[in-house]
């Protein structure tokens, strides 16, 4: 048995790849030129190329029996008509490569931000579906239509299951990711209030299981969302100060401060110095709404793994702390990672 994975050099890639060597399934990956695998133990076979150049994506599929499109551009700071290239006409490559080839199943990679977020604290599940003019942000609406587009290639007869992760966290985030980012930047410092919002936290290794059990209990066509604990950020941020000795937030800015320290951060950083800002004006629009999910039915269905959101951020911070993501380090001073946990 052999699978495809897109996007194994990052963080929910990485996870799945390595899950799949795990249980003995031979790995080939699709990666760009000078890019590298995030994978633990395992070999597994490279196929340099890239989701837009669809001849290259054909070689990857030839004589895989399950692909995993996980790749994706997942970034508040990028142009949009990118990001849509990317997760939109990548993802309908990948698709259309698989239909060809005569793959046995896809499992695609949407994400929560596919789900209509919640006004107040309702939960949304799998039957959520949002009018894009409520998506906040260009790397929502790609989501949204990539996961359009394999919805119609599951109506043309390809065999496709949606699984929809919420916020993983844990081992491997290595850009980081927006999530891990906020994570990074709490335990540097640089953090020091917040704003109200919600959001589900799962460890990226039960993301990774659920995508192996997508592909083994999966219903075609059905999608799942893969998350555990909806929590606050407030209470997010004090897990993070318990686990590493810190004193949590005590302050809360509300969300038309936060917006209006976006817009100028974006327009400083963003367009007069050309650099990432550091308040994501796409970040602080979507926390207007809290992204609580109901992950039942894949818990139900596919036996999708609970590990403790405590254990998870306990990753997560040793994680970042030991590959040299954290700065300015007094919790870390006199004691190693291990002895902190």
């Amino acid at each position: 048995m052999k699978a495809l994975v897109t996007g194994a050099t990052g963080f929910i890639g990485g996870a799945v790849a390595s899950a799949l060597l795990e249980e003995g399934t031979e790995v080939r990956a699709l990666m760009r030129d000078g890019s590298a695998l995030n994978i633990g133990d395992g070999e597994v076979e490279a196929v340099t190329g890239d989701i837009l150049d669809a001849a290259s994506v054909e070689r990857a599929v030839k004589g895989c029996d399950v692909v995993f499109h996980v790749a994706a551009l997942y970034s508040l700071w990028v142009k949009p008509k990118v990001i849509r290239q990317v997760n939109v006409e990548g993802t309908r490559n990948v698709l259309k490569a698989a239909m060809d080839e005569g793959v046995e199943r896809v499992v695609h990679t949407s994400s929560v931000a596919a789900v209509a977020q919640t006004n107040g604290r309702d939960v949304a599940d799998e039957t959520w579906l949002p009018e894009p003019k409520h998506l906040s942000g260009p790397y929502k609406r790609s989501k949204w239509e990539a996961e359009g587009v394999a919805r119609d290639f599951h109506q043309q007869g390809l065999d496709v299951v949606i699984v929809n992760p919420s916020f993983p966290i844990g081992e491997g985030d290595v850009k980081p990711t927006p999530t891990g980012k906020v994570i990074v930047d709490f335990l540097s410092g640089r953090l020091p209030a917040y704003v109200d919002t919600g959001i589900n936290v799962v460890d990226v290794e039960d993301v990774a299981q659920g995508h192996v059990l997508a592909w083994k209990k999966g219903r075609s066509g059905e999608r799942y969302i893969l998350g555990n604990q909806n929590m606050t950020l407030k209470a997010a941020l004090e897990q993070l100060a318990k686990i590493a000795g810190m004193r949590p937030p005590k302050f809360k800015i509300p969300i038309p401060v936060a917006l209006a320290m976006s817009y100028l951060d974006t327009w400083i950083e963003g367009y007069l110095l050309r650099r990432t800002p550091e308040i994501p004006l796409e970040g602080v629009k979507a926390a207007r709404k809290y992204a609580y999910v109901d992950s039942s039915k894949a818990i139900n269905e596919l036996g999708l793994p609970q590990t403790s959101v405590e254990e998870a951020f306990k990753k997560a911070v040793a994680w970042f702390a030991s590959h040299g993501h954290v700065e300015n380090l007094p919790w870390l001073e006199n004691r190693s990672v291990t002895q902190m946990l």
